[in-house]
């Protein structure tokens, strides 16, 4: 019930006789003209500029224009989702990198009742298919800014000749120093926290110096409830600015104009939260790679993460996964983990005395509460990298909606000075913030400060804490788990087609946890659901870190088959040709030649379904 209150479109979207509105616009729209040296696709930059290991240059380093502020974005969010190295694939076997002139318009949307707003972003090429009308509409992934989803949305729909509509669903970057109420403006550059910033907290006497606020953790909203609403109010600012841009094809509508709505991870969870409440048919298909998406069924994200972080560390030093790079990385981290099975044994959560039967019970309960092995081998990654505690940090203030002065477990993000204590950030950092970011800290110069750290295992406590508002005696539990209800993803509307994508190997957002559960669910409440999923074997999460030779060799990217399934949508709805059929596709791992992975071939990617 309380999923279905936070996301029903009739009171968070207002729709009247299939003509968008636009009265949730909170800031006048600001248009820029793109062309070859600053096209919509690359900034300019190209496939060479994209690969280049040192992100674009800032002029003046305290004060970045708006245009070296989008670039150097535009820059990050390619390379965090895509895997651009040669011999990866991109180019050869999919996509390309075209110079795509045109406009974008962008603006700060706001849901009814909402505290702060979602940017909203359209593309619109010069080339744009008049005939055709098509618009892609992507949420970002993971917490990313508006430009998180242009790896995918941008590079299919701008060279197919459709504008593409963003939304950093309530997420985003526009960080705020609560020192120096230093926020993020429309153009992306700085300036004092108000109107009309990306995001303007509450700024109280009780926020410690020096922190700095988070949209997705601290605007006291829980976006993830609203995903699918954000996903709307985006394809409807959409129509709105193809008006603009084209009066004289006007009116574009829902009726007159196909929307696809396209996503990867979190933004893939955002189109199957649209594709449930599309009550009014305002979408014509929907494609979802590795989403987050909880159904009821499965696992919600929150509980699984906080295992994988508690858990992962010990069961990684399993026999299972001796032959896993990543678990035997060179340095400390075995010694580290070690030390985490000392403390599973110390806090009562295994019974074992050495460091191997402890393991064995970690990696036991893991398995016994629905971890495949690939999944924990792929999780390694997280586990090296701290991914699950900073998931965990950020969507536990999300889902309680706790402000930047209380959040759980006493966590603060700030810049952190070289032993770990809070400290100002300079000018030069805060200009890198909207560009460099990810939405979620750690961050570049952003830390969190972990209040409970102490001893030799010095994230166990606060770790235990936040699980504890799971499955423990929390006085934040009911808060959190009513929360994570409200993020409940309903089936696709009757009559929507959908694919949906996702790696049998991913480590992250487990397979298992998510998609699988997610259709079953689906095909179990209505059978002539128009749904379809791909499963793709020796494929994780991450596309971007496959230019690492050691999971190069081991895992097949996802974009391709993303790519495939956008080609398979647009021919069935443009040219009515059938929809692919559901496969377990038997991709097949490149390996390693000479201690380097080869080029992606065909044969690597299996059969996928045309």
């Amino acid at each position: 019930m309380l999923g279905a209150c936070a996301t029903s479109p009739r009171d968070r979207i207002a729709v009247a006789a299939g003509k968008p509105m636009t009265d949730f616009l909170v800031s006048p729209t600001l248009a820029t003209t793109h062309a070859a040296d600053d096209d919509l696709l690359t900034a300019g930059l190209g496939l060479a500029g994209l690969r280049a290991l040192a992100p674009p240059v800032f002029a003046n380093p305290e004060k970045p224009t708006a245009a070296e502020v989008r670039r150097r974005a535009i820059w990050n969010n390619w390379r965090g989702i895509a895997d651009l190295a040669p011999g990866g694939g991109f180019g050869d076997l999919y996509g390309s990198l075209p110079s795509v002139p045109g406009r974008e318009f962008q603006a700060l949307a706001k849901l009814p009742g909402a505290n702060q707003p979602h940017r909203v972003l359209t593309q619109i090429p010069d080339d744009f298919d008049r005939k055709a009308r098509c618009v892609v509409v992507a949420a970002s992934s993971g917490s990313r800014g508006v430009y998180g989803a242009i790896a995918l949305a941008g590079g299919w729909g701008l060279t197919h000749h459709c504008a593409v509509a963003y939304t950093d669903k309530g997420t985003g970057t526009g960080y705020v120093d609560i020192d120096t109420r230093s926020a993020v403006q429309l153009d992306g550059t700085r300036g004092v926290a108000g109107e009309p910033a990306e995001f303007a907290p509450t700024f109280t006497s009780a926020i410690p110096a020096h922190n700095v606020a988070i949209k997705h953790a601290h605007s006291g909203d829980n976006p993830e409830a609203d995903w699918g609403s954000h996903i709307l109010q985006a394809a409807q600012f959409a129509l709105h600015t193809l008006d603009q841009a084209l009066p004289s094809e006007a009116p574009f509508t829902f009726s007159n104009t196909r929307v696809i709505v396209l996503g990867v991870s979190n933004g893939a969870g955002a189109a199957l939260r649209a594709a449930g409440i599309d009550h009014e048919h305002q979408l014509a298909g929907v494609v979802a790679v590795s989403p987050s998406v909880y159904s009821g069924d499965g696992r919600p994200l929150y509980d699984y993460v906080t295992e994988a972080a508690i858990f992962q560390p010990c069961a990684l030093l399993h026999a299972t996964f001796d032959h896993v790079a990543l678990a035997r990385p060179k340095g400390a981290k075995p010694a580290t983990w070690a030390q985490r099975c000392k403390s599973l044994h110390d806090y009562g959560l295994v019974a074992a005395i050495d460091t191997t039967a402890q393991a064995g019970e970690a990696y036991s309960r893991m398995r016994e509460n629905g971890w495949t092995d690939t999944a924990i081998e792929a999780g390694a990654i997280s586990s090296s990298f701290d991914l699950w505690r900073a998931v965990a940090v950020t969507y536990a203030s999300a889902y309680t909606r706790s402000g930047v002065e209380m959040m759980p477990c006493g966590y603060r993000f700030a810049a952190l000075d070289a032993s770990g204590v809070a400290r100002a950030s300079s000018v030069v950092e805060q200009a890198t913030w909207s560009a460099d970011g990810t939405g979620i800290p750690p961050s570049p110069g952003i830390g969190i400060i972990d209040s409970m750290a102490n001893g030799a295992d010095p994230s166990v406590l606060g770790l235990l804490c936040l699980r504890a508002m799971w499955d423990g005696e929390h006085a934040l539990k009911r808060r959190l788990h009513a929360g994570v209800e409200a993020t409940l993803a309903a089936p696709p509307r009757a009559g929507l087609p959908v694919i949906v994508i996702h790696g049998a190997d991913d480590g992250l957002i487990p397979e298992a946890f998510t998609s699988a559960a997610y259709v079953r669910t689906a095909k179990q409440q209505s059978a002539d659901r128009d749904l379809r999923y791909w499963r793709v074997a020796n494929a994780q999460h991450f596309d971007a870190f496959l230019g690492l030779p050691v999971l190069g060799a081991r895992y097949v990217p996802l974009m391709p088959y993303a790519y495939a399934a956008m080609d398979a949508m647009f021919a069935h709805l443009t040219q009515g040709t059938p929809l692919p059929a559901s496969a377990d596709i038997a991709a097949l791992p490149r390996g390693l030649n000479a201690g380097v992975a080869p080029a992606l071939s065909a044969k690597n990617l299996g059969a996928i379904p045309k």
